[in-house]
């Protein structure tokens, strides 16, 4: 296991994300506890010493199974992360319930690691507003000792994530951002890295495959890859790829069952950053796949929560992008035309609430619209 230095501490590169534990159903809270332990057992055996959880992961259920599946360790043997929810401005009243509840769901004393969580241009001036007083809270935290080390995860734009560090930057000992070979670019993660250095801040990595989007790459961008690394897949490049920055402490990676699992652990069992010719390579080939003009949806399922209409909002967009990027085809069409008629993207209200808890801010409602107008050319239907 390739482990940072942090402050002192030895912490496992690979961090075990606990977004999309396996499920016993298509229900996104029936977390397969049994399945979940053994990933547990498996990742803490390989020396994986990092946890992370949140609020919001699994309808709210992620916290508790993590206390659960953690209680059995030693408390020094690993290191649990948790963050406040100010991706929902509701909650920006109530830090220290949902901290005092979260401290009680994950069966813990105090946080490893704690994040002001999902800062991003919705909720900008909600965590800078003195009268919520989000930071300082959370600063008296760490104070009384309940929280260890305390930082930030960004969604948002450059600008927005440096408005942020003008106000708190000094108490912020780590920031988490969305990082991974498409973001780079498109999430403009290049920029925000370079500051971040500059800044002295150590960086989280968030989504180091986008929610798996980045996984399946059509054969002429990954015949170029073969070429010049055969038998690379595209999550090893991606894994490769956040190794080749020093300042990257640890890596979030969803852990969903145990061949993705090993093969991650694998990944992460020696240091393999990529070569100049092989960045040099891989960045060409995102430049082209970024022209296809995909929707940057990672699943995180925020939105699904807030939809008055209880559309599976991700599997939609998820749709869309693939009938985008195949410039047509039959699967999106007849995906569609197999869910019930209430749960299809005419079904989308327009409200505009799922867009309000989005961390990629993605415009939901426009996005339903055009994939409705898509979809009336098929005649499967109408």
């Amino acid at each position: 296991m390739i482990y940072r230095d942090f402050k002192g501490l030895r912490i496992s590169q690979m961090a075990f994300g606990a977004m999309r534990l396996p499920l016993k159903s298509k229900d996104n809270s029936d977390i397969d506890m049994e399945k979940a332990a053994e990933l547990v057992d498996r990742c803490m055996s390989a020396g994986v010493n990092y946890y992370d959880t949140a609020w919001g992961y699994h309808d709210g259920r992620s916290e508790t199974a993590m206390g659960e599946l953690l209680k059995r360790y030693p408390r020094d043997s690993f290191f649990l992360a948790d963050k406040f929810p100010g991706y929902d401005l509701a909650n920006m009243t109530k830090a220290e319930e949902i901290f005092e509840e979260q401290l009680r769901k994950c069966q813990v004393d105090h946080f490893d690691f704690y994040l002001i969580h999902n800062v991003c241009e919705t909720n900008i001036e909600q965590y800078l507003d003195p009268q919520y007083g989000i930071v300082p809270y959370f600063l008296e935290m760490k104070k009384a000792g309940r929280i260890r080390h305390l930082g930030f995860s960004c969604h948002s734009n450059f600008d927005n994530m440096v408005r942020f560090l003008d106000a708190y930057g000094k108490d912020m000992e780590f920031c988490q951002i969305q990082l991974n070979y498409i973001d780079y670019s498109m999430q403009d993660a290049k920029r925000k890295v370079e500051y971040l250095d500059r800044a002295g801040i150590p960086i989280w990595v968030m989504e180091p495959l986008r929610g798996g989007k980045i996984v399946p790459m059509t054969e002429p961008f990954m015949d170029r890859l073969e070429e010049i690394r055969p038998g690379d897949d595209p999550a090893a490049w991606a894994f490769r790829f956040l190794q080749s920055f020093p300042e990257v402490v640890t890596i979030l990676t969803g852990i969903s069952d145990m061949g993705q699992t090993e093969e991650k652990i694998r990944l992460f069992s020696k240091k393999d950053p990529l070569s100049g010719k092989e960045m040099e390579t891989l960045m060409s080939v995102v430049d082209e796949m970024l022209s296809q003009n995909l929707v940057p949806c990672t699943s995180c399922r925020y939105c699904t929560s807030h939809c008055p209409m209880g559309l599976d909002i991700p599997s939609l967009i998820d749709l869309y992008n693939e009938h985008r990027f195949s410039k047509g085809g039959f699967i999106a069409p007849m995906a569609v035309s197999a869910l019930p008629e209430g749960k299809r993207p005419d079904a989308c209200l327009g409200c505009g609430k799922c867009e309000k808890v989005c961390p990629q801010q993605i415009g939901v409602s426009g996005i339903m619209k055009d994939f409705v107008k898509i979809l009336a050319e098929y005649p499967m239907m109408n």
